[in-house]
This record gives C-alpha cells, structure tokens and sequence, in this order.
C-alpha cells in the first residue's frame, strides 16, 4: 500500500472509531468495518445467524487492506490510551455457535476481531456493564418466510416459521422451539413481560421487499408466559 493510501484509510479508520467511541463508549473490529463502508448491516446479520461460514467472507475489499485497517485501528486504540477486553461473538440459533471472523481462524487474527476497546474515563461499574451487554448472547431469531414451499434440511418437513442455520432452513420443532406460541407485536408492555416470564424465546421478523430490510412481527414465547403477559 502507497503513503498516500494508508493515509486515507488511517482517516478513514479514525473517523469511524472515533464516531462508534463517541456513541458507545467502546469500539470493536465489527464497528470499524461497519464504518468505513467495508461491511453492510445486511450481511452482518447473516453472519450473526450463522448463515456464512466466517464475517471476513462478507467483506466488499481485499483481505491485505482487512489487515491494514486492523492494525491502524490497533494502533490507534493504543495510541488513545483504551483499555482491551475479549468478547465473545455467539450465533443467533438455539445451538450458540461461537461465529468465526477470518477465512483462516487462526487464533491471533479471531483474538484482534474480538477485542473491544474501552474508554478508561468510564468508571469500573461502566466498563463492567458494556462488558456484559457485549457478551451477552443474542436473540433467537424466528423468520415468517414471504414465500411458501421451504424444506427443512434436518427433517425435509416445513411449516409456518423457520430458522436460519449453515446449512439451510430449520423449522421449529427441529429447532428445539417447536412448543413456543406466537405472540404478535402491537403491545409493548405485553411483549415485555412475556419475554421476563419465558426462559426461552425467539423474536419473529419478516422481509420487507420494499424497505430492503427484516422487520419484527411479534413474538415466540412459552405457552406459561401469556396467561401472565395478557
């Protein structure tokens, strides 16, 4: 890479990492990539359910300048004086499969896109706190496919609900979330309260063609936990 190119990609990662400091108090490999135009928010969450084999696949560059922008952001991390911590990047599905970053996995490369970097102006209660927000496993997510006629590739079955996994479409029972209930969006306060009284949980989203993006439908929760929503 030219003096002139690592120049603008430093700006460039500087600028995203200091907009995702600014608006988290922490900044991660994930918001970088977010931030300079090198991961779209579609394809992060294929990735996050588990539907690609690794993020660094998704990438709209060449894996060189992945690792250039790595290291300008490492160096930049250091240079602000921002505490390290690990966190751990688990899949949306029942089985919470620990997602990988790189094409190669090896543990150095899977260790710097896992770091977090925090601000140390942040009482330890503060940092404590993001660091559990960030560890915290995501929600199960359910999907309402605006087609019919899918196959489960566990069971060959279908069904109203699916859920995405490396392989292909699930359904629930397959799943292990075939005795949940749909509880449909519109009541906050019920949805809230549902989601405390279920252990188990999946929120239920379709794709919407003409804004390009899933949207939220309501809820799969355990029978026990609607008598007390409603």
């Amino acid at each position: 890479m030219s003096p002139e190119s690592r120049t603008k990609l430093s700006d460039r990662v500087t600028r995203a990492a200091e907009t995702a400091l600014a608006a988290q108090s922490d900044v991660s490999a994930v918001d970088i990539l977010l931030g300079i135009g090198w991961l779209d928010p579609n394809s992060l969450e294929r990735w996050r359910r588990g539907q690609v084999e690794c993020l660094e696949g998704l990438l709209q560059t060449n894996p060189s300048r992945v690792s250039e922008a790595m290291e300008l952001f490492r160096c930049w991390a250091l240079g602000k004086g921002l505490l390290a911590r690990q966190t751990d990047y688990v899949a949306r599905t029942p089985r919470r499969e620990t997602l990988r970053f790189s094409r190669s996995g090896t543990d150095a490369i899977e260790e710097a896109y896992r770091t977090h970097w925090v601000s140390p102006a942040l009482s330890e209660k503060k940092r404590e706190r993001l660091a559990e927000k960030a560890s915290r496993a995501p929600e199960l997510v359910a999907i309402l496919p605006t087609k019919a006629g899918w196959t489960c590739h566990r069971c060959g079955g279908t069904g109203d609900l699916l859920m995405m996994e490396t392989p292909g479409p699930a359904c629930l029972s397959c799943a292990g979330l075939g005795d949940l209930v749909f509880l449909p969006a519109g009541d906050a306060l019920a949805t809230r309260r549902a989601k405390a009284k279920s252990k188990r949980y999946a929120v239920v989203v379709r794709f919407s063609r003409t804004r390009g993006r899933y949207e939220r439908q309501g809820l799969l929760v355990e029978p026990r936990a609607l008598p007390d929503a409603e």
